[in-house]
């Protein structure tokens, strides 16, 4: 069985009913590493890619692991990214990778669940909007929105709405979490519950990226 196979095996919804299908050959990683991200090198570096386009729709889907035992992300192909608002260390990730859409067989890491993964339609919601929509999460509890929302962009949006946000210049995380069940998160000052929260040990998002990717690598659960 193909590594597509397998992914559409798992994520059945992804192709609508005779939608066109291209699927191209698959080959070793040969993009070499990405600057500041050792784990995330490791793991693309021990990757098969398969190359695909679902109507009209270019992807790239990466898969590891022995033949009984696959697991894999499909993503966006590269982007250049230069006039971009969004961390170097993200733009770095964007040159071999454009963004994780779906995932098959995954371990379970802060990217499980997520219908966005450090996509460029990700961090081009506005924040502020989405964070305004929730006041009355801070309004019942006489608080006020403890950060500026604007300093902010998105790198990941949960299927239940839940964002990752990153600092645009220092890569601070937070997630805003009005629907979780987290573990390993913190309450931030000022915030009321089911709002804003830090990751235990996972300060900022080259952090978060180099976690996930150990996960990915090792296929372990972080236990999120």
């Amino acid at each position: 069985m193909s590594d597509w196979e397998r992914f559409l095996r798992e994520v059945s919804w992804f192709v609508d009913h005779g939608e066109a299908v291209t699927v191209g050959e698959t080959t070793p990683w040969s993009r070499g590493p990405v600057d500041g991200l050792p784990e995330l090198s490791a793991l693309l570096h021990s990757a098969d890619v398969t190359h695909a386009t679902v109507g009209g729709t270019h992807y790239e889907l990466f898969a590891w692991g022995p033949p009984t035992d696959r697991r894999g992300w499909l993503s966006h192909p590269p982007r250049r990214a230069d006039a971009d608002p969004v961390l170097q260390v993200h733009k770095s990730f964007w040159q071999v990778c454009g963004g994780i859409v779906e995932r098959f067989q995954e371990p379970d890491t802060w990217w499980n669940n997520q219908n966005e993964v450090l996509t460029a339609s990700a961090s081009e919601l506005t924040t502020g909007d989405l964070l305004t929509g929730y006041t009355w999460l801070w309004e019942d509890e006489g608080l006020e929105i403890p950060i500026n929302p604007a300093e902010y962009y998105t790198v990941a949006v949960e299927a239940n709405g839940n964002l990752t946000l990153a600092h645009r210049e220092d890569g601070r995380l937070l997630l805003f979490a009005p629907d979780h069940s987290f573990e390993h998160v913190t309450r931030l000052e000022g915030a009321p519950p089911y709002s804003l929260y830090t990751i235990n040990d996972v300060p900022d998002l080259a952090t978060w990226i180099e976690v996930c990717s150990a996960a990915w690598r090792d296929g372990r659960d972080l236990g999120t």
